[in-house]
């Protein structure tokens, strides 16, 4: 990729400060967003790497990213770049994926999920040929669905409850009440095509059978734009946005775990870090978990609605059990991204969300990113990833004592002629990451990978706000404020903070 251009000149600051804490994606564009409007702006990132959730692990020559692996409306990500004056093709080079995903099924078929109209169809048709008109209203369906709440409200701030007044005629006429899952249904017969079609929800944290049917517009979002890769992993992408940020002058300071907000008269007036060093700011941003950042870092007396109990009854979304391997040799029959179901999908997502056990069957997401670049391994070895949603730790397991014998059979259950035969033999190096871990590398409340769960009525405004109702001057971005997971919605929560600069 080209890094022949000029830095552009830093903007002026004009003696205004900010500050954020955490380096994921959220972060990275808030500041960018903050250093393009003038302000002195500072990453405070807790680990030894920026990504937060987007950090990478290296092991024995493999390249693993740990957390997001899709790129959809890469639009977005060259707009962040436009606010800074820079071109994101001189910082990263993104790619498209086809299929998006090969879904199997346990009796043996598979479905690819891919762009091509043409080819969509006919794979509906392989499994109902009646389901082929039922899929078009729904995408026709989803179009609709996306043109109002993602086009005309994911950077729109709902910090008002007039503001969600507002809208709540829309998302009653587009059936918001129901669940994805329930509205698939309603245009798709086939069960294992409900399942195709309504899955997307779990890729940020939601349960098909009770996110708002508003997340179904992830459909047309994926249709339209497609389903991506940054080459080198998503580390490239974070290393990118970084570089991005420095040249116009942002600094971001590593092992840097903010201990405390500090307020004064009810305005947040800069951080302290566990080394004792104080960051005075006019501006603070947390890109941290939000649940954690109220408990954690804002004392009791300056929080009159987000108290430690309101925090502790919200809903909180899956967890994820993740096992990164690399094998010495490779598998060049398997996409770049494979869903493999297993034989149940209502009761599992029952058992995951409700019962919060950890089941005995899984279904799984298998990452395989040096299909699209084998630089991420050694010459003639795959890297992978596989990811199996479970509870957080809400549930009460003890993943320390299960996580070995778990991961035994994720892995087992891959060694099938179709996925990733002779997997245990042909392994290389092996990485575990649990409920836990979020918990205590992510700073993640309950162990959840992605903050609340998205239930309308822990959406838009329902959702703690961009802008703190407890604090002035304090602001949040991420997956746990409006609009919500997903690399888009992380990103457009950076663009809603400007409303009120």
């Amino acid at each position: 990729m080209s890094r022949e251009v000029d830095p552009a000149p830093a903007p002026p600051s004009r003696g205004r400060r900010a500050v954020v804490i955490g380096s994921g994606f959220g972060g990275l564009a808030a500041a960018i967003r903050l250093r393009a409007k003038g302000y002195d702006t500072t990453v405070l990132e807790m680990l030894d790497k920026a990504g937060g959730r987007a950090y990478v692990f290296e092991d024995d020559g493999f390249t693993f990213d740990a957390g997001p692996t899709i790129i959809t409306v890469p639009f977005i990500l060259d707009e962040l770049a436009e606010v800074a004056g820079k071109k994101l093709e001189d910082y990263v080079t993104i790619v498209p994926c086809d299929p998006y995903y090969r879904i199997y099924f346990p009796d043996g078929s598979t479905f690819n999920y891919t762009g091509d109209p043409k080819d969509l169809e006919a794979e509906i048709a392989k499994f109902q040929p009646a389901d082929v008109e039922g899929y078009r209203r729904f995408a026709a369906y989803s179009s609709r669905v996306f043109d109002r709440a993602f086009t005309d409200l994911a950077d729109h701030s709902f910090h008002s409850i007039w503001e969600m007044v507002k809208v709540a005629p829309d998302l009653m006429r587009l059936r918001a009440e129901q669940s994805v899952f329930r509205r698939v249904s309603s245009f798709i017969q086939d069960p294992r095509l409900r399942m195709v079609f309504s899955f997307e929800p779990l890729l940020i944290g939601g349960n098909p059978l009770r996110s708002s049917s508003i997340y179904a517009m992830i459909h047309h979002l994926e249709k339209t734009w497609g389903v991506h890769f940054a080459m080198g992993g998503t580390g490239a992408l974070v290393r990118g946005l970084v570089r991005l940020f420095e040249d116009i002058g942002g600094k971001v300071e590593l092992n840097a775990k903010v201990e405390q907000i500090e307020v004064e008269t009810g305005k947040a007036r800069g951080v302290r870090l566990a080394d004792g060093r104080r960051f005075p700011a006019d501006v603070v941003v947390s890109n941290g978990d939000v649940a954690n950042t109220y408990r954690k870092l804002i004392a009791p007396e300056h929080r009159r609605k987000w108290t430690d109990r309101r925090v502790e009854r919200m809903r909180y979304a899956m967890s994820l059990f993740v096992v990164y391997f690399g094998t010495k040799r490779t598998y060049p029959h398997l996409p770049h991204h494979s869903i493999v179901l297993g034989p149940r999908y209502e009761g599992l997502l029952t058992d995951i969300f409700d019962r919060k056990v950890v089941a005995e069957d899984f279904s799984l997401y298998l990452h395989a990113p040096t299909r699209t670049d084998p630089s991420l391994a050694p010459p003639g070895c795959e890297a992978f990833y596989v990811l199996s949603p479970v509870p957080h730790l809400g549930g009460g397991q003890d993943w320390d004592a299960i996580k070995e014998e778990y991961a035994d059979r994720i892995l087992a259950s891959l060694e099938r002629a179709d996925l990733v035969p002779d997997l245990r033999k042909e392994l290389v190096t092996k990485r575990i990451f649990t409920p836990k871990d979020f918990e205590t590398r992510l700073d993640a409340y309950l162990g959840s990978a992605f903050q609340f769960e998205p239930v309308l009525t822990q959406s838009a405004w329902f959702r703690p706000h961009n802008k703190s109702e407890d604090v002035e001057g304090l602001f949040f971005v991420g997956a746990g404020t409006h609009p919500g997971a997903g690399l888009p919605g992380v990103i457009s929560s950076a663009k809603v903070l400007e409303r009120f600069l």
